[in-house]
């Protein structure tokens, strides 16, 4: 089904939503035709900022908003869906496009796989009514199952359209770049070099994809690495509870722009814990690249500036190799916290592969490393 034809039949005029690669048609269609405009289209932090954002939207115009996701996102929505917008509640409609990863049936990603489990059966379990769009699902098909929608949505009740892959289609073009020069598998090869052996935490989507291919073309072992291919905008969490378990390891976290806008409190927890062998490197492209390259917000905030507000003790940001280089050194020497946000062009190679090691290889090969890993300075 062409994007427009889905636009016209939906008939509303304000989404909000987080990026994902299963609605790309729907995303290149929004920032085409609106861009990021306060009234039209606005690209949240996480889910559930973004269902808030459409709460409010249609508190100040009565109008029904558009909340689009991966199906990831779902667990993000769950509280402010049960305690702010059901119909128990403030009754606040909301029409949530949800592309579905990890169909049953469908092969996908290992952190996709119990979630496309579980994704019509939660939103059932949330009293959200839902619809399944795939190649075959016709506009006529489509304009009956909304007539019968806009009933439930009068109630003040939320409905779902789980969007299955290639369901959607757009021909437009759009192109995301920035004016950064550093390639990202170029800095995390830097990271490498910089860290050595000691264990390195990275965030999820080609930021792990690349660490896990520079392991592989160095001859290095995967033991050194621990890859969030899920859960975004946790890893500098899961970084924290292993700095602070391990004090006398040196940890490092390659994390992203927008899995830190996600879940930005995580930067002040970390900088109320200050744990001195924690090193948070911040690459950031301004985009959400893995899921198609739409922007985020972070290249028009000072990330640098957040990390000492929250308490680190020491955040620099650089925009080449040679403060890269610097900076991570000093970090290496330096027995404190430290933030080094680096920024970064978008783009990845078109053959970048994925781990080929199961997640659960992954895990057990880091926590037997942690065991025997010693720290080559003494904290």
């Amino acid at each position: 089904m062409r994007v427009e034809d889905f636009i016209e039949i939906l008939g509303a005029d304000f989404y909000t939503g987080v990026p994902d690669s299963q609605l790309k048609p729907l995303c290149n269609y929004l920032m085409h035709t609106y861009g990021i405009d306060p009234k039209h289209h606005v690209i949240a932090a996480n889910e559930g900022n973004c269902t808030a954002l459409a709460a409010g939207y249609h508190l100040a115009t009565g109008k029904v908003p558009v909340v689009y996701m991966q199906n990831s996102g779902e667990g993000n929505v769950i509280n402010p869906v049960a305690s702010l917008l059901n119909d128990k509640v403030y009754a606040i409609p909301v029409i949530f496009v949800i592309g579905w990863r990890g169909e049953p049936g469908i092969h996908d990603e290992p952190q996709h796989i119990y979630q496309g489990e579980v994704t019509v059966r939660l939103l059932e379990d949330m009293n959200i009514e839902a619809f399944v769009i795939g190649r075959d699902t016709t506009e006529n098909e489509l304009a009956a199952v909304m007539t019968r929608f806009h009933e439930s949505l009068a109630a003040g009740k939320s409905v779902a359209f789980v969007v299955r892959k290639g369901a959607l289609s757009y021909d437009g073009k759009v192109k995301y770049e920035n004016e950064h020069l550093m390639l990202r598998e170029e800095i995390i090869q830097r990271i490498v070099r910089a860290a050595g052996e000691d264990p390195i935490i990275s965030t999820t989507g080609k930021a792990s994809r690349e660490l896990f291919e520079i392991r592989e073309v160095n001859g290095q072992s995967h033991k050194y690495d621990f890859l969030t291919v899920g859960s975004m905008g946790h890893s500098s969490s899961i970084a924290l509870g292993i700095a602070l378990h391990k004090p006398d390891t040196r940890v490092w976290c390659i994390d992203g722009d927008g899995a830190v806008l996600m879940h930005m409190g995580a930067m002040a927890v970390l900088g109320a814990n200050a744990p001195k062998n924690l090193i948070h490197v911040v690459i950031n492209n301004g985009a959400h690249e893995t899921v198609g390259g739409m922007p985020t917000v972070a290249e028009g905030i000072d990330i640098a500036a957040i990390a000492k507000a929250c308490g680190y003790p020491h955040a620099v940001s650089v925009d080449n190799f040679h403060d890269l280089d610097k900076e991570l050194e000093a970090a290496r020497n330096r027995e404190a916290l430290s933030l080094i946000e680096v920024k970064c062009s978008i783009g990845a190679r078109d053959d970048l592969g994925r781990p080929t090691t199961t997640a659960l290889e992954n895990k057990r090969n880091f926590m037997e490393y942690l065991k025997i890993f010693e720290s080559k300075r003494n904290f």
